[in-house]
């Protein structure tokens, strides 16, 4: 279920095609729109990863500011606009972690044990009242511990296969095939639900 916020812009409701032209004609209508689609998705994400809630609104506007300025490059044929958008602030979030500023006040972080932000806990309610939001839950649960966490690692904290192998203290080879595994499993999962639905 940590996944959640980016598998769910995935799955989002509604065509953000006309949305994305808005934005690269620069009309700030757009920009508000994009904030209220996705604003609550994006800080929960960046909050996640780095656990300080002021640190995560100058990124929130970081993100947006910086999908502005580049709307006129994004290519709706390559990939959603809600994914791209979410993908910037995992981006921005993870470049905090790794300056020398966020190893300062991030210290260590357990995700297991982390806390979703107040702000995203009665949001969350209603995006797992809605189908596809449960379909990708669903997906998730279906992961043993091994690979949920490993997908974790990869995803908030951006750790190469190697990086989990030693944080883990698992074999390269090993957490290879988890990652490998989940991966494959989050995708037959969510494509079989697709189909039946």
């Amino acid at each position: 279920m940590t996944l959640l916020p980016l598998l769910f812009a995935i799955y989002v409701e509604g065509d953000d095609r006309d949305l994305a032209e808005r934005l690269k004609r620069r009309e700030p209508a757009a920009m508000g729109e994009l904030y209220d689609r996705y604003g609550k998705l994006a800080y929960s994400l960046i909050y996640r990863i780095v656990r300080d809630t002021g640190v995560a609104e100058d990124l929130v506007q970081e993100t947006f500011l910086r999908v502005w300025n580049r709307a006129q490059g994004f290519d709706a044929e390559r990939g959603a606009l809600g994914p791209w958008l979410l993908a910037v602030a995992r981006n921005r979030a993870i470049d905090y972690v790794r300056s020398s500023g966020g190893k300062m006040t991030r210290g260590a972080l357990e995700l297991e044990a982390a806390e979703h932000p107040t702000v995203f806990v009665n949001f969350e309610a209603d995006v797992l009242s809605q189908d596809r939001a449960r379909r990708v839950r669903g997906a998730m649960d279906r992961l043993n511990e091994n690979q949920r966490h490993v997908i974790e690692l990869a995803y908030f904290e951006g750790l190469s296969q190697s990086e989990m192998a030693e944080r883990m203290g698992q074999p390269l080879g090993t957490v290879k095939t988890w990652v490998r595994t989940a991966l494959k499993n989050l995708r037959e999962e969510l494509r079989e639900k697709a189909i039946t639905a």
